[in-house]
């Protein structure tokens, strides 16, 4: 669907990554800029996940795009990018503001060779203000946006997700963003300057909380809960309770009688007429108390009767057999390197279908020899660049895959 859009990432870690992977799923030519050694997401993997040195950190947010290694600070490795840059729709980056300028890749300078360029900054904090040179990590943003406060007990035990949220929240909102300004450029001609922040991200994530708190006269108090409710501004049961066989089960907002009668509760029928906000710890002490007394298996055919709202806590073991995910087609197995590895499909089904994994770049330059030779260079001139450590073309470095996953030929660079 964005088969002729040409996109350069200055990308690393994942908030850049998920983004221009958004936008190379959809079909986008995305060419990912790494330093001669790769990116940092090559050398790191959460729980020391490599496969035959390929990390799964790498591995999660770079499929479908083409690697260009080299040398950013020598004359010829900055025309290579200027001479890219002239040609392309987008350029996206997240480094620190300030970094690509002093490299000579900033707005200005790019929109200068290309003016109907759309420039896609992805940041911590924002390009201006008191926090512009901060880091911005997602465990930080979770933290400083209210996030933690929120999933946890503010004063008693602030807790954060336990995945990168943020980032891939600020991801995808990037894409929609450089999407959006592709949609103005086909129609206009004109470029746009696109900013994101994490920290704007986080936010976002919380649109219902933060509205609620902000217009209600709510407190810091308001985060004060029975430990079994998910959040301070829900009423009462909303939340996770414990089994009399030690499982866990989620219990949204369902009718209170209803629930009184699914697990035969002559408190929760007293309570019928409780404010289940005002008074939501009572509530919900007294709804743990009766899944306490049940079993999960009995707890589901009693709820699965009356049509109550509630579903299993599942780690990502469950997953992989979980009906519903199996159908959605969520894990893709490709091969890579002789061994089957599972990736997470895009999230978006168009015409009923997942978008296809066709590429990827298992090493820093699988793509530099094929991308100059586009912009014109010769096999001698690329010969010379690469011997002078300018870029990085490693022989053996490209994975392409059929629609089921299956490498097509060999893997090469």
């Amino acid at each position: 669907m964005l088969e002729q859009m040409k996109v350069l990432s200055f990308c690393h870690y994942l908030q850049g990554p998920a983004a221009t992977q958004y936008l190379a799923d959809l079909g986008a030519e995305v060419i990912k800029i790494e330093p001669l050694a790769g990116a940092h997401e090559r050398h790191w993997a959460g729980a020391k996940s490599f496969i035959d040195g390929v990390s799964s950190f790498y591995l999660c947010a770079n499929r479908n795009k083409r690697s260009l290694a080299v040398d950013l600070k020598s004359p010829e490795g900055r025309d290579i990018v200027h001479r890219l840059a002239a040609h392309c729709d987008a350029v996206v980056e997240n480094f620190r503001p300030g970094v690509l300028d002093r490299l000579g890749f900033g707005y200005e300078a790019l929109q200068k060779i290309n003016p109907g360029l759309i420039y896609a900054s992805a940041t911590g904090f924002g390009s201006s203000g008191p926090m512009k040179d901060s880091p911005g990590q997602d465990l930080l943003i979770q933290a400083r946006c209210g996030l933690a406060a929120g999933t946890g007990e503010r004063f008693t035990d602030p807790k954060v997700v336990g995945a990168a949220v943020v980032d891939q929240h600020g991801g995808l909102l990037l894409a929609m963003a450089v999407i959006a300004a592709y949609v103005k450029k086909l129609t206009t001609g004109k470029g746009t300057r696109v900013e994101s922040s994490l920290l704007n991200a986080g936010i976002d994530l919380q649109v219902e909380a933060l509205v609620a708190y902000v217009n209600s006269g709510a407190g810091p108090q308001s985060y004060r809960r029975q430990r079994n409710l998910a959040t301070w501004f829900h009423e009462a049961p909303y939340g996770v309770y414990r089994t009399s066989d030690d499982k866990f089960l989620a219990i949204g907002l369902n009718d209170p009688a209803q629930l009184a009668e699914a697990l035969n509760s002559h408190r929760l029928a007293e309570l019928i007429e409780l404010d289940r906000y005002d008074d939501r710890d009572i509530y919900a002490a007294a709804v743990a108390d009766a899944v306490r007394a049940l079993a999960y298996a009995e707890l589901a055919q009693r709820f699965d009767r009356l049509s109550l709202w509630y579903a299993p806590v599942q780690d990502y073991e469950d997953l992989k057999t979980d009906p519903q995910v199996v159908h959605n087609q969520v894990f893709k197995k490709v091969e890579l390197m002789g061994r089957d590895v599972t990736l997470i499909s895009n999230p978006v089904r168009y015409d009923g279908q997942p978008l296809p994994v066709r590429r990827i770049a298992l090493h820093a330059g699988a793509d530099t020899r094929e991308i100059l030779a586009g912009i014109g260079m010769g096999e001698a001139e690329i010969d010379d660049l690469v011997a002078r450590r300018i870029v990085a073309a490693p022989a053996a470095a490209v994975a392409r895959f059929d629609a089921d996953g299956a490498v097509l030929g060999a893997v090469h660079g």
